[in-house]
């Protein structure tokens, strides 16, 4: 493992919050945030910025927006 640097760990931010780099690069920004207090403040904004858009998906729409939804789908596909 070697600190990849902040240029390597902000460009590879989102990737590291989804799980998506390969252990090796995972390793490498892991070891940079725990020495890098800018980039440490960067993951913990991201990560509650991913937190909250993950809690919103599940959440389920109000009943009456779901309907005007349904409601215009249909007249789209009708004129369609």
């Amino acid at each position: 493992m070697s600190d990849c640097g902040c240029e390597k760990a902000k460009a590879e931010l989102e990737e590291y919050l989804h799980n998506e780099l390969c252990s090796t690069d995972a390793a490498d920004i892991r070891e940079h945030l725990a020495n890098c207090p800018e980039c440490t403040t960067e993951h913990l904004v991201g990560q509650v910025l991913t937190e909250a858009v993950q809690r919103a998906c599940k959440e389920s729409a109000p009943e009456d927006l779901r309907d005007q939804v349904l409601a215009r789908l249909r007249l789209s596909q009708q004129h369609a």
